[in-house]
């Protein structure tokens, strides 16, 4: 892709990233940080893996079945910890069409947005762990419709297992087995919903 391809895309991710409500103050510290870091030059898409730069663009996407008010997650093989779905946004790629593409890859489905929302709908930045560790990732989380009572089929590359989980249980666990950020995300998706 062209730089100006590239930089067209920068922009709507930062367009996208400043149209979401920060949750607390700590997600509106990273939401400014990820704005002062797209407009710093420095490239933000992942070049070779693990951790070239050692801070790169992620797009995860959780899906949620809001009648039973839980939400889907895997057993992550390099994470080691229970996360949503989602993937490196490749060069010159819109985390939008990360998702879409990365659905298909990860879980075999369509990606059909919550709401008809497809924007961004929680950002954090956080430092990598397990067989990874060490590098930074800048995710932004979006919102895709899901069953409970679906049939799932999950990248086994990817994913030991993958589980439904109730607000509730996110919220009662220890917050170690799940990424830093996923009981504020969580309590964040509770408000959205109106629960």
């Amino acid at each position: 892709m062209s730089t100006a391809g590239t930089d067209g895309v920068i922009a709507a991710i930062r367009k996208d990233i400043q149209l979401i409500q920060p949750l607390d103050s700590l997600e509106s510290a990273q939401i400014s940080d990820t704005l002062l870091w797209l407009d710093s030059g420095v490239p933000i898409f992942r070049i070779t893996p693990p951790a070239d730069p050692p801070r790169h663009l992620v797009a995860y996407f959780v899906v949620v079945d809001p009648d039973h008010q839980s939400l889907l997650l895997g057993d992550h093989i390099k994470a080691q910890l229970w996360l949503p779905t989602g993937g490196h946004v490749e060069q010159g790629e819109h985390p939008r069409a990360t998702v879409v593409r990365e659905m298909q890859e990860e879980l075999g489905q369509q990606a059909i947005f919550l709401r008809g929302n497809n924007r961004p709908f929680f950002l954090t930045t956080r430092e990598t762990v397990g067989l990874t560790a060490g590098h930074m990732d800048v995710s932004m989380w979006y919102l895709l419709r899901g069953r409970m009572h679906q049939r799932l089929q999950f990248d086994r590359c990817e994913f030991t297992d993958m589980a439904w989980f109730s607000f509730d249980e996110i919220l009662a666990s220890h917050p170690a087995i799940f990424d830093t950020h996923m009981q504020r995300f969580t309590r964040k998706l509770q408000s959205y919903l109106g629960r």
